[in-house]
């Protein structure tokens, strides 16, 4: 039985952590553009901007299924605190270093480690708090609210840390980051956020905690529906990944490294998220939000592969923009079928495990495109060769056209990965297959409603 609250919960209470977060992201992508120039102006080496993500990325993975099991045995209200409290020490840390004169490239690295291991808490709690907080009914929406942490900051925090840093620095960047690290604190401390119900499963699932975290795992490879969904953001985005690392090159080799150009193409990507994020947080996507998933994977990818074939910026800024028009409505969509299909006392080490599938890619990615753009499809667009002759009508030669040809056939994976979600029955039915997890037996057997 929920406990009464005069805190704010529901919606209103969703909508004021979704606010807080929104700022503190706004902010931090602020101070990661500030920190972009000074490391490159301090050391003129795209490979030390590279290793930033690198010292990221891979603690973030290496910790997320152990995360998710933290996030389902503890409060998530206070795993989420904990996350912005871990960002908020290491921004922290570069200020003072900073402001006292004394930063280097390698403390960055070492605060990116920390925010990798604070973060890996963060989006399976405010995940799975959606589905604690909210109604099903309302799932579409706040997750197309949640896409606008991802991408509204992408559009605007560029342009007020390019203003604000001849004014006030790079320590008073920083220092914007730290106060709005504390007012989502602030927010997370003031609103009602529940705790699940006990379930059944969730009971069985108890044990030592690698075997908790192996347990996401074991529970996607069990439901050949999840699985199959997971699978088509596994091969997606191990594709698209090849596809967007292709890009900035593919641009800046077309325009004579026209760095103005790069940035409207990435601006007008963000936009379109942007656009989309909203449009789902008003529509909620449709009824059958398998259909979101599968036909949005085909649209966005098919617009995104025109990106390839074009040599002329009015041309990249509409098909990048429309293809990421569509992003929110697959992540949300995609997000809505596993809040209501994943018990919620079980969210938090079923999503990590879901995230880890799907970003294991990430590293993978830029290596595919890096190779086969310098060494193989770059050389071989530039001469009279096979690749040419089959492609040369398609995406014109040049400089570039290597990436661009790219570009366009790693565009296709997700198309492909739609379409095989369709073909899959398994997949494209995995919303009558499975039940939601309030129809289940002896859901929300127990109470273990509290909050902070």
């Amino acid at each position: 039985m929920q406990n009464k609250t005069k805190r704010p919960t529901g919606m209103f209470g969703f909508s004021l952590v979704w606010l807080g977060q929104v700022i503190s992201v706004l902010a931090t992508s602020m101070s990661t553009f500030a920190l972009t120039i000074w490391v490159f102006e301090k050391t003129g080496s795209a490979t030390a901007l590279g290793l930033v993500q690198v010292f990221f990325i891979t603690p973030f993975l290496l910790i997320t299924p152990i995360a998710g099991v933290m996030v389902d045995r503890h409060n998530r209200k206070l795993m989420m605190m904990v996350s912005d409290l871990a960002a908020g020490a290491a921004t922290i840390a570069i200020l003072l270093l900073q402001a006292f004169g004394t930063l280097e490239v390698w403390h960055l690295y070492a605060a990116a480690v920390f925010q990798g291991l604070g973060n890996a808490f963060q989006w399976p709690a405010f995940s799975a708090t959606i589905s604690t907080m909210l109604p099903k009914e309302q799932y579409g929406r706040a997750n197309g609210m949640m896409s606008l942490v991802q991408m509204g900051p992408g559009v605007i925090a560029p342009m007020m840390a390019g203003g604000l840093l001849p004014l006030i620095g790079l320590t008073g960047i920083l220092s914007l980051d730290v106060v709005t690290f504390l007012l989502a604190i602030l927010v997370l401390a003031f609103v009602h956020i529940p705790q699940p119900p006990r379930t059944e499963e969730g009971s069985q699932a108890q044990g030592h905690i690698l075997q908790e975290a192996a347990f996401g795992f074991r529970y996607i490879f069990a439901r050949p529906s999840l699985l199959g969904l997971q699978l088509v953001f596994f091969f997606g985005n191990l594709c698209l990944g090849i596809a967007f690392t292709a890009l900035s090159p593919m641009i800046l080799l077309r325009t004579g490294n026209d760095s103005v150009s790069l940035g409207a193409v990435l601006s007008a990507g963000a936009v379109g998220g942007v656009v989309g994020g909203i449009g789902m947080s008003l529509w909620g996507g449709f009824k059958r939000r398998v259909h979101g998933v599968l036909a949005g994977w085909i649209v966005s990818s098919l617009i995104f592969s025109l990106v390839g074939v074009g040599v002329e910026l009015p041309l990249w800024i509409g098909a990048i923009a429309l293809s990421s028009l569509f992003g929110p409505l697959v992540d949300g969509s995609n997000q809505a079928i596993w809040q209501s299909k994943v018990p919620p006392d079980l969210q938090g080490r079923v999503f990590s495990a879901r995230l880890l599938i799907a970003w294991i890619t990430n590293p993978i990615s830029p290596l595919i495109a890096g190779l086969l753009g310098d060494f193989v499809f770059e050389p071989a667009m530039q001469v009279p060769s096979g690749l040419s002759s089959l492609f040369g009508w398609l995406v014109p030669v040049g400089p570039g056209a290597g990436m661009g040809l790219i570009v366009f056939l790693s565009s296709f994976g997700g198309v492909i990965a739609g379409v095989a979600g369709y073909l899959n029955s398994s997949t494209r039915n995995a919303e009558s297959i499975l039940p939601d997890h309030d129809e289940l037996p002896n859901a929300g057997s127990a109470p273990g409603m509290i909050s902070l």
